[in-house]
């Protein structure tokens, strides 16, 4: 292990994916699946499996392993399924179809894929992705997913943000919602098939490790308070993102990174965590009270042309009377190949800069940040149908777009019909997560994990529409085939809640749940939430600057402080309470945005939603160092014997392109 670098974090072995395959990458993921060893009928019955979160990829992991026989308890926080936070995905979901014959293969998936996580990914992991992608439309339609036909009856498609082909399968913009129903019911019916035992308003709050590998896991029942422990022979988590970090985010307020970050403190490696996507279709925020941020599709871009005025002069003016000379398209103007469809980083940070040059539109805005000063700012561009509506007719226009023009009228008070809709950026993915291997398990034998909670398969920057696929990919075809691997060396050794490991697990969740009851400091959770998410935007968001990284990592470790010493949380743990909920999640955000600013300081190039202002080409376009970066980077937590927290430690896996050629990325 090295000396402390930067005075934040040490390097240790390098890490490699040992279950990788080789060979033809055509083939890889099929003869992978020959030499995993099966599980039989009669045996997996004797198997139990917990999976933490019932999103598109929990719940198709869950209703995957119950069909095959396994016994699974599943978790969600929520008080359904039905609320995973998957449902409020809207545009749509990829698969390498080619319905539309327009060039598009399952190599041309795998190449934009890689190309748009800027040559971050693991080409495996993105091959076997594109590879099973046909089968999860084929899945779903089974289950009766309304996705968009055409006039034929045939499947629809639509093209998505950094690619030229249309293969994006879509129901209107609610697809993750159709998608999740579907999931949703075969999840069910093995629950009343009796093969998985759901636990709705469960939230997990410790990993349990026995003998090094993952046994259970310590949950509360968020209605009682009561403390429970579980136990199986694996462990899922298929949890989701963190991009609640920030604060204001696309994700729902109870999104968290608990699950995955309880897993990383007993010695699971958390990968590329500073990867943090900028969805550039939001709406814009409109106050410093707000507690959420709404997405608008990305789909609008097929169709919508982003602009602003030439002259900030004309910001204050109604849009309808400011004449087309008088427009900057300046997607289609920087990107002529791509234009409006540009990947989600560059759309994202152009607009930045036509805000940062005072040539943004709406009402101003103050933003606060993280010292507490105080600006005037317009944070918006206008995404405008205009051209649309003339060249197709508003009912092609509503039947495409319509729950997403109500929505937006619904929020804003504006018709986008009349008026053009203003966007801007806001978080909304994170491509970092839980270090895995091949088989999605990572440094903790028995914990596997799968969709956004993993960092596996979208590198730098995810293209639209892919999460979905990443998601039911996982759950539905990966996991299932990987998972029985492990488990055909079971049923393991049992264990009883009196096991010493078991004990000590609960007792650190219930040391935790009295520390926040009796601390009875001054500040509430939000208001500790709130500054964070403002450290976070202002220094690790859309940019990232040597200087600015280190100031955040001081103002997170003094927040971290007043935390901890000065937190209220009022009410007890035998009730609901949200309060208490909302500590946990924070305290573990904290630590988060520590580890996320200190992988952004470390990687000191520019690729994809990470963009370090020091790196950047002549044009301002993220500039990339292969020779330097091209690795994941899984971070260890470190502690001493005593538990008292060390510095990180950096282990990195070479990322080896066999197939593609990496190179800077040019959309124009």
């Amino acid at each position: 292990m090295t000396d402390l670098i930067d005075g934040l974090y040490r390097t240790g072995e390098p890490i490699a994916d040992t279950k990788a395959p080789d060979g033809p990458i055509e083939t890889r993921w099929e003869r992978h699946q020959f030499s995993n060893k099966l599980v039989n009928p009669a045996n997996r019955r004797k198997l139990s499996v917990i999976i933490v979160g019932t999103g598109l990829a929990g719940a198709s992991a869950g209703a995957t392993l119950g069909e095959a026989g396994y016994h699974v308890k599943s978790f969600c926080y929520q008080d359904s399924p039905r609320r995973a936070h998957s449902i409020a995905a809207q545009g749509g979901i990829n698969a390498a179809k080619n319905y539309k014959g327009d060039g598009d293969s399952v190599y041309r998936l795998f190449y934009d894929t890689v190309k748009g996580g800027d040559y971050r990914a693991r080409e495996n992991n993105v091959y076997r992705l594109a590879e099973v992608s046909p089968n999860i439309i084929d899945q779903c339609v089974a289950q009766g997913v309304p996705f968009a036909r055409e006039y034929g009856g045939l499947l629809d498609n639509r093209s998505f943000g950094g690619v030229q082909v249309s293969r994006t399968f879509y129901a209107r913009g609610q697809t993750g919602q159709q998608l999740l129903i579907g999931a949703y019911q075969a999840l069910e019916r093995q629950i009343a098939k009796g093969t998985v035992e759901m636990y709705n308003r469960h939230e997990m709050l410790e990993l349990v490790v026995v003998d090094g590998k993952a046994r259970g896991i310590i949950a509360r029942d968020m209605v009682t308070g009561e403390i429970e422990t579980h136990l199986a022979d694996a462990v899922v988590l298929a949890s989701g993102g963190y991009g609640n970090v920030f604060y204001l985010s696309t994700n729902a307020m109870g999104s968290n990174v608990t699950a995955a970050w309880r897993a990383h403190r007993k010695g699971a490696h958390m990968a590329n965590p500073c990867y943090t996507q900028i969805h550039p279709t939001c709406i814009p925020q409109h106050g410093t009270k707000q507690s959420k941020l709404t997405l608008m599709s990305e789909s609008l871009r097929n169709d919508g042309r982003i602009w602003v005025p030439k002259d900030a002069a004309d910001c204050d003016k109604d849009p309808r009377d400011i004449p087309e000379e008088d427009r900057d398209y300046y997607l289609e103007r920087i990107y002529p190949s791509f234009g409006n469809l540009v990947p989600r980083d560059i759309a994202s940070r152009q607009a930045k800069n036509m805000c940062d040059e005072g040539r943004g539109v709406g009402p101003s805005v103050t933003e606060v940040g993280p010292d507490g000063e105080e600006r005037q700012v317009r944070r918006g561009v206008y995404l405008d149908f205009a051209e649309a509506i003339s060249r197709l007719g508003r009912d092609a226009v509503e039947s495409k777009y319509g729950n997403l023009f109500d929505m937006y009228a619904r929020i804003t008070g504006e018709d986008p019909y009349e008026t053009p809709m203003r966007i801007y950026p806001a978080v909304h993915y994170v491509m970092g997560g839980l270090w895995v291997d091949y088989d999605l398990e990572s440094t903790i034998p028995g914990l596997f994990v799968t969709g956004e909670a993993n960092f596996s398969d979208h590198g730098a920057n995810r293209l639209g529409a892919s999460a979905l696929m990443q998601g039911l990919a996982d759950g539905y075809f990966v996991l299932p085939n990987t998972i029985r691997n492990y488990l055909a060396d079971g049923p393991y050794q049992p264990i009883t809640e009196d096991s010493p490991e078991v004990v000590e697990a609960r007792a650190d969740v219930e040391r935790r749940i009295q520390h926040f009851l009796t601390c009875d400091g001054e500040r509430t959770v939000d208001s500790i939430h709130r500054e964070l998410g403002a450290i976070m935007w202002e220094y690790c968001g859309m940019e990232r600057t040597e200087e600015g990284l280190k100031k955040a990592i001081g103002l997170i470790r003094d927040l971290k402080h007043q935390f901890w010493t000065n937190v209220k949380v009022l009410g007890t743990n035998e009730q609901l309470n949200q309060s208490l909920e909302k500590a946990g999640r924070v305290a573990d955000f904290l630590e988060l945005g520590e580890l996320m600013c200190i992988d952004a300081l470390h990687r000191r190039e520019s690729c994809g939603g990470h963009f370090r202002a020091e790196s950047q080409t002549e044009d301002g376009e993220a500039l990339r160092h292969d020779d330097e970066y091209a690795y994941v980077a899984a971070w260890e937590y470190a502690t001493r014997g005593d538990d008292t927290d060390l510095e990180p430690v950096l282990h990195k896996e070479d990322l080896v392109y066999e197939f593609i050629e990496m190179k800077q990325r040019s959309y124009k």
